[in-house]
């Protein structure tokens, strides 16, 4: 492309305004090379989270197997990326991916719009699951916190809070765990050891996969 574009696309698409002198065959071998570059990184993290974590996954999954076979709800929560991942483990809980899984009670507490703005706006952001967790949590359900940092405030404190009213706490974290990975009201922490968030984020959805996988396996078994 020789035209002038926006600012914008010069900013973020500068290959596309070099006119001869980048080919579309060099644009598409850049773009094979990152992809590829990508999926290596992705992959060694996988290998790596499973080589340190793969045990106290195991273990994770066997604590919330046998906290649903007594009738837990698991509630789920996170911010930005973390809020997908939390609805995602939530809605393959209650409807499971697979025909053989049976169904879980799961909430994501990052789900309801008004409740969050109330507590954010009336008491302060970094109550905006605790809020949720002392109205809804009971002895024996499970909270699950999602976090690249391991630092983040809201996240701590409904972990510190869930652990009060007596329920199992699970954390995923990325970096060196932060502040979550070290609290004593941290049941169980998975870290993926990374800190580039999109792959910490990409490590997080294949240990909550595998927790799944786990909790399903345990619950199916005689």
């Amino acid at each position: 492309m020789t035209e002038q574009g926006s600012k914008y696309d010069q900013l973020f698409y500068p290959y596309l305004f070099e006119g001869e002198k980048t080919s579309r065959e060099a644009v598409i071998d850049q773009v094979r090379h990152s992809t590829l570059e990508k999926c290596h990184e992705i992959v060694a993290l996988r290998q790596q989270l499973f080589q340190d974590a793969g045990e106290l996954i195991i273990a994770a999954g066997q604590a919330m197997a046998r906290a649903f076979a007594s009738g837990a709800t698991l509630f789920a929560f996170g911010n930005g990326g973390s809020t997908t991942d939390a609805q995602d483990l939530v809605t393959e809980l209650i409807h499971p991916p697979y025909a053989h899984w049976r169904p879980l009670p799961a909430v994501a507490l990052t789900n309801d719009i008004a409740v969050i703005t109330a507590i954010g706006n009336d008491v302060g952001f970094a109550s905006i699951f605790t809020r949720q967790l002392i109205a809804l949590g009971q002895p024996g359900d499970i909270a699950v916190g999602i976090s690249t940092s391991g630092n983040s405030t809201n996240i701590l404190q409904a972990i510190e809070q869930a652990k009060k009213q007596g329920l199992l706490t699970v954390a995923l974290s990325g970096y060196d765990g932060g502040k979550i990975a070290h609290s004593p009201a941290t049941d169980f922490c998975i870290t993926a050891p990374s800190d580039h968030i999109p792959r910490i984020q990409e490590a997080q959805a294949s240990a909550y996969h595998a927790l799944l996988a786990i909790i399903q396996a345990l619950l199916a078994a005689p």
